[in-house]
This record gives structure tokens, sequence and C-alpha cells, in this order.
């Protein structure tokens, strides 16, 4: 699964770039496209514009792929009406961040991501990012969470492999746990992840595919030496605050206008060569 950009051109999403890079993944075997996450600067889209991208994706798409919907926010009546509209455009399911900024309890989280899920018959996938949103939603919050018939998984990045390893022991089997953090891709499968939400699948698409039709078909050596070889560029990808550098490479290889949201700033002079060896490296450039 793709962690989408956002493309922007003159102030305004880029809809051209938008649907290019849609149909771009859809050739080279992406699975899942997931619009309007951190990845896709949700948090600088007006309301109109979120779901305007999320429209636009779907349609493109036309049902080659499924579109997980970015429809998070950090007022559970915002995030449910994102939600409504993520289904009303035709989305598979949503993908839910922790509310950032308000820290909410435990109880707190449960009350919110039950809310959303009642609100909507769409899957919903739980995000856990503490280094983005203040707070860490525990095994137990989600496996609580689990336990509610359109909670269906969790994007876990909050870095801690033995966090992963407890909410895969407490949850139900068939709840999908999610890689992320690209850096972990691998150690999260081996401990029985099943996918990726990818920021590094923005700029290779059809080598984050491969990676994961081997882990599916059993094939965790393989997998392996694409994670080996994949290492620089996801390193590369968080030089600087993300998507800043994933928008940086996608416009050295001619994909997007280099364009951000302020208070995101274009990449640094320094980090910027670093970026294109790696990418040279790696021939893509």
């Amino acid at each position: 699964m793709v962690a989408l950009v956002t493309p922007f051109k003159k102030g305004k999403v880029d809809e051209a770039a938008l649907r290019r890079l849609v149909d771009w993944h859809v050739q080279s075997g992406t699975n899942v496209l997931v619009p309007c996450g951190t990845t896709g600067e949700s948090a600088t889209l007006t309301t109109e514009e979120h779901i305007r991208v999320i429209k636009i994706v779907v349609e493109q798409a036309a049902k080659k792929v499924k579109v997980l919907a970015g429809a998070g926010a950090n007022a559970t009546h915002e995030a449910i009406d994102l939600t409504r509209a993520s289904q009303k455009a035709g989305a598979d399911g949503t993908l839910q961040v922790t509310p950032y900024y308000n820290k909410p309890t435990q109880e707190g989280l449960f009350q919110h991501f039950k809310a959303v899920a009642e609100a909507s018959p769409l899957p919903v996938v739980l995000y856990n990012v503490p280094g983005r949103t203040a707070v860490n939603m525990l095994p137990e919050t989600v496996a609580r969470l689990g336990e509610i018939k359109n909670i269906v998984g969790v994007k876990e990045a909050s870095g801690n492999l033995a966090q992963v390893e407890e909410i895969i022991r407490l949850c139900p089997k068939n709840f999908a746990v999610i890689s992320g953090e690209d850096a972990l891709n691998h150690e999260i499968r081996t401990k029985g992840g099943v996918g990726t939400i990818s920021v590094t699948a923005n700029i290779v698409p059809r080598e984050a595919a491969e990676q994961w039709a081997y882990y599916r078909s059993g094939d965790l050596k393989k997998g392996a030496e694409i994670h080996e070889k994949l290492m620089p560029l996801h390193r590369v990808m968080f030089l600087e605050t993300n998507p800043i550098p994933v928008k940086a490479a996608l416009a050295l290889m001619g994909k997007v206008e280099e364009e951000y949201r302020l208070p995101l700033t274009p990449i640094s002079r320094e980090n910027r060569e670093k970026l294109k060896q790696a990418l040279q490296n790696y021939g893509l450039l």
C-alpha cells in the first residue's frame, strides 16, 4: 500500500499529476492507494481539497486497486464527517489516525474510534504514530477495538517491535497488523505483519510490490533481499520531515512539482545532495 503524496501546483492540488501518479501505481502493482494520510499533507488540506483528492483517486483507480482513504482528525465529529464523505466518494475503507494534540486517554481513543466505526459500514484501519500525535495507542486498546466488526487492522508506526508483537498476540487472528515504518517492514513481516503503508513506495512502487508478493508466497529470503536493497532509499526518505524528501525525490524524477504547504519547506541543499546520490545509486535518475 502506498501513502500517496498530494501534488500541488501554484498553491492548488495538481489534479493532473495526481491522476498520473494513480495510473503509475496501478500499472506498477501497488495493491492499495492511501490518499490524504500524513504523506498526503492532510493536515494542511482544506476539507474541500481533502474530499476532492479522495474522489480523484477513487475515480482514477477505477476499481483496479482498492482505496483506503485517510479520514482521521483530532475531533471525532470531523473524523466521522470525513469518513462519511469517503464512503460517498467510493473509498473501500478509511485510515484513522489517533487524535493529535488532544492527547486523549486510552479510553478516549477507544470511544473515538468506536464512534467512527459506528458512523459508517466502511472497514477502518487504525493508525498509531506517536511521533506525530503525542499519544501512543497501547496494544490492549487496539485489542479492544479489534473486537468491533468493521475495525479490521492497524498501521503501526510506533517503531516499537515489542509493541507490534503484543498487538499480534492480543488481537483476533484476522486482524491485520500493517507496518507504518519502511525501515522495519521486514522485521514486522517476520513477526506476523501482513503489509505496509509505505512512503518509499511512492518512488519505487514496482519493487515494493515485488517485496510483498514474495512475502505472501512465503519466500522471506527474497523479500529480505529486496528490503536490504531498498534500505538506502528508506533512510533518505526521512532525512527531513516526511513528505519533504519523498516529494523532492518525485520532483527530481519528473513526477510532480516540488511544492509544499507551509509550514513545510523545501529540502535543504545538503540533504538534497544526499537524496540525489541515493536516487542515482538506485538508478532512478
